[in-house]
């Protein structure tokens, strides 16, 4: 990585956290740092788990702690256990706590405007497009692709979620019990590999490679949540994959798909793909793919 890109990234992220008023310890001109006013925004009106917190914000237990227990002491947030699992704990806002969120948002508001209102109208187009693109990179630079075993919890809430898209999306549904199974042990190492994409701690999407010995490696089970598709995440999850096949000493790779699932076949053929006759017989397939590995690339 270039020494000009490292110090272009560090320019940006000084200039955003002086602008966006990150440096004082009375955000927005209220008696709390930006740490306490973003929790406070992201408890939100109908209260949220303290561990989603802490996932969605990349907290430690400790930081988390004490974020709340300042926002308990202003008696902004109240803690208590779920009524469902008292093992869980909920923070909520108080009545004084919704008005000083609301009162958050509208200086919000105002400071964006501030931003924006000394550029003419093109510039704040650029800046609006610039700030879209800055956003999806940074989310998916933070996005983490993980070897899991295909019989982890969340292995298995991929792959539900998966099969209940195809359900949903194909006009015939989707009965997993007539498509050809994924055993565990094949997308195991050193047989294979499965995938999974984290956001925040939370799953988002998923892949499996099996491989063949002097033929080509298969690709398996590819979805990527709703929630985090216009990222680039499929391509990268993907490109892992096509990694391990050739590290795997496969030349090609290949895979077979549903014709209702336009955005992957739109992918595979801009990644390199290239249709070829049906390899196997399965009944869910409209689409057979392969392409061949450049191994000292990959």
């Amino acid at each position: 990585m270039s020494d000009a890109l490292v110090d272009q990234v560090r320019s940006f992220n000084r200039t955003v956290t002086q602008r966006a008023g990150a440096l004082s310890d009375r955000f927005l001109a209220r008696d709390r740092p930006l740490g306490e006013a973003r929790l406070l925004w992201e408890i939100g009106t109908e209260g949220c788990e303290v561990r989603a917190l802490r996932r969605r914000l990349d907290l430690d237990s400790g930081q988390a702690s004490r974020l709340l227990r300042a926002l308990e002491a202003a008696k902004l947030v109240r803690v208590t256990p779920s009524p469902s699992d008292r093992r869980i704990r909920v923070a909520r806002l108080t009545a004084a706590g919704l008005r000083e969120r609301a009162l958050l948002d509208r200086r919000s508001d105002d400071l964006a405007e501030s931003i924006v209102t000394p550029l003419d109208a093109a510039q704040r187009e650029r800046l609006g497009q610039a700030m879209r693109t800055v956003e999806r990179l940074l989310t998916l630079s933070a996005v983490e692709i993980r070897t899991v075993d295909p019989l982890h919890p969340d292995a298995r809430q991929c792959i539900r979620a998966y099969f209940a898209e195809l359900d949903r999306r194909s006009p015939s549904g989707f009965a997993p019990s007539a498509s050809i199974p994924v055993e565990p042990e094949a997308v195991r190492p050193p047989a294979g590999r499965f995938l999974i994409a984290y956001r925040r701690a939370e799953p988002v999407g998923c892949g499996g490679v099996k491989h063949h010995p002097g033929a080509p490696s298969e690709i398996k089970r590819m979805w990527v949540s709703e929630t985090a598709r216009g990222l680039g995440l499929g391509r990268r999850l993907l490109t892992a994959l096509e990694a391990d096949a050739a590290g795997a000493g496969a030349s090609a790779t290949r895979l077979d798909t549903n014709r209702a699932l336009v955005e992957a076949i739109s992918m595979y053929r801009s990644t390199g793909y290239v249709e070829v006759p049906a390899f196997n017989d399965e009944a869910f397939a409209h689409h057979w793919f392969e392409k061949r590995l450049d191994q000292g690339a990959a």
